[in-house]
């Protein structure tokens, strides 16, 4: 072959690989995001399951918490089962099953009512409440099959000093995804559902679930409200799941797994040809993800951002509506508004990671965390008779900055890792932000219905109280790490043969 030959060659080869690098975001980005169609769905389903069913905040804090902690050991499990399996049939699968568990989700009462022979009172209440948790635990059990199979494939598709820009694009997937839902469900809860609204049996119900007194004219304007939408809940889980339903079809056409299995050559090599027996490879990953201080000091690092992020996340849609009288299909656009300037976040943090940085996500988390701490503040002291459009401002510049960290740590952890084993270290990454629930589901919600007794009116405002000194404490985390270095495969390619 002459040079001429070789060069055409290569060339080709390299709009070969750019084709397959830019088709997997692209696929998984569209495919994560429809995880979330399946995930954050539930949070705007609570405001109507609670008006027709009276399930407690706590209740719905137990869930949530529960549900998170099994996400973050799912999550965990997948990583590490993600560095080994193909993931083209990790992700669609996954996704498949996720839709089918929320299909569950819309039959939740009827599934109530079979058990119990009820259709009301507390034992079918109790009856649901448990049926949902099952579903959920389910669910979330399968939903850590989105992630990893990510962190494997792009760390395989695109090289380390490009990580942080595409990947922070590709995290716009979360974010994509969060404020599609929100407007998708918060939709569904304005639009769909049957009109009780003339019933007045269901009006006295659904007041007495919510603790309204009838003769207060203003607070059963939301009484009628969820009224005149009675059973939306069960399609804001049936739309989500058909949509994601073809999703997973179109992963498992558009996926493949590494370069090599379409006889490309891969980017990195990090390790001895032959070598990558079962004892070698979890030598590596115990030296690698386990024994590495800076993996833990991302996952604890994580859990913080996590308290923030998932506290607006799954309370959001409600907060608003309590705390500052919106309906819930302007909460859902609101909670839409603080995912849009999350991607404008995570692509400014990208993009100055690798630009300024040289790589080191962690000095640009850092950063990003102080934002947080000043934004939550602004917001919590903001005049109660400020306009809302204010108000949404000062809540979207949160998203901006949280959404950095968020994407940042992922990326962190995959380049300290490498590509070898970022799945696994992904796993245990998130196995800490999930662990969040703890505070962010159970810890909130028990907070608000203790705090709503003790001091009506201000409940919220401690919630915020609390994610601000979360804020505070991650800042000090990040800076643990100032000096580590942007990646470890110096170390493994000066040994590679």
């Amino acid at each position: 072959m002459n040079q001429e030959e070789a060069n055409g060659k290569q060339e080709a080869t390299k709009k070969l690989f750019k084709y397959w690098q830019t088709r997997t975001i692209v696929v998984t980005m569209i495919g994560y995001a429809l995880f979330y169609f399946v995930r954050k769905n539930f949070s705007f389903a609570i405001p109507g399951l609670t008006a027709e069913f009276g399930i407690t905040k706590t209740s719905f804090g137990i869930i949530m918490t529960l549900v998170t902690i099994v996400y973050g050991v799912s999550r965990f499990l997948n990583g590490i089962l993600a560095d080994r399996v193909n993931a083209r049939y990790h992700m669609s699968i996954g996704l498949f099953l996720c839709a089918i568990a929320n299909f569950a989700f819309g039959w939740g009462a009827d599934l109530s009512t079979l058990f119990t022979g009820e259709t009301g009172g507390p034992m079918f209440t109790n009856t649901m409440v448990l049926i949902f948790g099952i579903i959920l635990i389910v669910n979330n059990l399968i939903q850590g099959s989105g992630f990893p199979p990510v962190a494997r494939l792009l760390t395989h598709w695109i090289p380390q000093n490009e990580l942080a820009t595409k990947m922070s694009v590709w995290n716009t997937s979360h974010s994509i995804g969060a404020a599609l839902v929100a407007i998708l469900a918060g939709y569904i809860m304005g639009s769909l559902g049957t009109n009780m609204s003339n019933n007045p049996e269901i009006v006295a119900a659904i007041a007495a679930n919510l603790k309204v007194d009838p003769t207060d004219a203003e607070k059963m304007k939301s009484v009628i409200e969820s009224a005149s939408h009675y059973g939306a809940w069960k399609w804001c889980f049936w739309i989500p799941a058909a949509i994601a339903l073809v999703g997973s079809i179109g992963l498992f056409v558009g996926l493949r797994d590494t370069p090599s299995s379409v006889g490309l050559p891969e980017l990195h090599k990090t390790h001895k040809k032959g070598k990558d027996s079962s004892a070698e490879f979890k030598a590596f990953v115990n030296k690698h993800v386990y024994r590495n201080k800076w993996i833990w000091i991302l996952g604890i690092a994580n859990f913080f951002v996590y308290v923030v992020r998932f506290a607006v996340l799954d309370w959001g849609p409600t907060f608003l509506k309590e705390a500052h009288g919106m309906t819930l299909s302007n909460a859902g656009w609101t909670v839409a508004v603080f995912e849009i300037f999350g991607i404008l976040g995570m692509l400014a943090a990208g993009w100055v990671t690798d630009k300024y940085l040289a790589g080191k996500a962690h000095r640009t988390s850092l950063y990003c965390m102080v934002g947080v701490a000043i934004f939550m503040t602004i917001f919590l002291y903001l005049p109660n008779n400020s306009p809302q459009w204010v108000m949404i401002v000062v809540l979207a510049m949160c998203g901006f900055f949280i959404y950095g960290p968020q994407a940042l740590i992922g990326i962190a952890a995959a380049n300290q890792a490498t590509n070898r084993a970022a799945a696994t270290a992904n796993g245990l990454t998130g196995l800490f932000g999930y662990a969040s629930g703890l505070v962010s589901g159970l810890g909130v919600g028990y907070m608000v219905d203790v705090l709503s007794k003790s001091q009506p009116g201000k409940a919220w405002d401690y919630v915020f109280m609390m994610m601000i000194g979360m804020a505070v404490l991650c800042v000090f985390i990040f800076a643990l790490m100032w000096k580590a270095k942007a990646h470890g495969y110096d170390e493994l390619e000066n040994k590679a043969v």
